[in-house]
């Protein structure tokens, strides 16, 4: 099994007790729809298969797992802070009209008042709020994602038109 066959779901962030269990942290946001019972692990740049005995997923993108053949934490620690991947054709299947803020990513930003900032780099989820980070002419900036401040959207030439405050773009200019 190749990377570019395969899709990435997060990676191994540590071992817990003694008997080979661990806690694997996903970046996948439909980590809960993830059919895990194989899951490969990217080691020396190589995937290599890990049946999975059993998986307790919790509601903070973690999940504790046992693994066949590693029945102890010796065996379990090389695979701390490794890569986890699963084949493409286990990919969770969205519904077109299920559309996220992280769907904006690689979209291009254009402010009514500022014109052209730059393209969406990431969209990261905060306690109140989603907040979009930029790259405006190298320089990254961050302001939120609401209605309030979206004014417009052409998902098939991939822009996003905002009204941000009075003042936020000048403030980054100065920096």
């Amino acid at each position: 099994m190749n990377i570019d066959q395969c899709f990435y779901i997060g990676y191994i962030s540590k071992t817990r007790g003694l008997k080979g269990e661990v806690q694997l942290f996903f970046e996948f946001e439909d980590y809960a729809d993830l059919d895990l019972d194989v899951i490969f692990v990217e080691i020396d740049k190589k995937l290599v298969p890990y049946f999975v005995d059993q998986v307790k997923l919790h509601n903070n993108s973690t999940a504790y797992a046992w693994f066949e053949d590693v029945d102890h934490i010796d065996k379990a620690q090389p695979l701390v802070r490794k890569k986890i991947y699963l084949p493409n054709d286990k990919m969770p299947e969205r519904d077109p009209d299920d559309f996220r803020y992280s769907d904006l990513i690689g979209y291009v930003v254009i402010d009514e008042k500022d014109g052209e900032l730059g393209e969406i780099l990431d969209v990261q989820e905060m306690p109140q709020q989603f907040i979009a980070t930029v790259d405006m002419d190298g320089q990254e900036v961050l302001f939120p994602l609401n209605d309030d401040l979206i004014v417009g959207m052409d998902p098939e030439e991939e822009v996003i038109v905002v009204k941000l405050p009075e003042g936020l773009i000048d403030l980054y200019r100065k920096l």
